[in-house]
């Protein structure tokens, strides 16, 4: 049977970074919640169901929480940008999303989010 490509959805990930231009973003860390989706060929890891056969999804958040905690951000584009570039990285991504949400960026709304992908067919 031929499979499509394999989706990873890392969903919701909450973390702290400094994030904006105003003074107060500029001094206080503030909230962003992060949605990722990878596809990739599973093929492999289907076939053998070995770790070394599948993408390490637990490797690739742990490069993006450290990216986000410890830096500082003007732009949600470039933020977005960047934590794409990391879920992107792998040669066996065929496709890669990033949504990056700023809670309460503005009055009267729960958010404002971003979306940036890339496909490297």
């Amino acid at each position: 049977m031929k499979l499509n490509p394999a989706i990873i959805r890392i969903k919701n990930l909450r973390l702290r970074t400094y994030i904006g231009i105003n003074d107060d973003e500029i001094t206080n860390m503030q909230d962003v919640v992060i949605n990722i989706k990878i596809h990739y060929n599973a093929d492999q890891a289907t076939d053998s169901d070995k770790m070394d056969d599948a993408l390490n999804y637990k490797v690739i958040t742990k490069r993006i929480i450290n990216l986000v905690e410890n830096n500082r951000f003007s732009l949600l584009e470039k933020l977005t940008a960047d934590v794409l570039a990391i879920a992107a990285e792998h040669a066996w991504v065929n496709y890669a999303e990033v949504e990056v949400d700023k809670p309460h960026a503005l009055r009267f709304s729960d958010s404002v989010s971003l979306c940036l992908s890339c496909n490297k067919n």
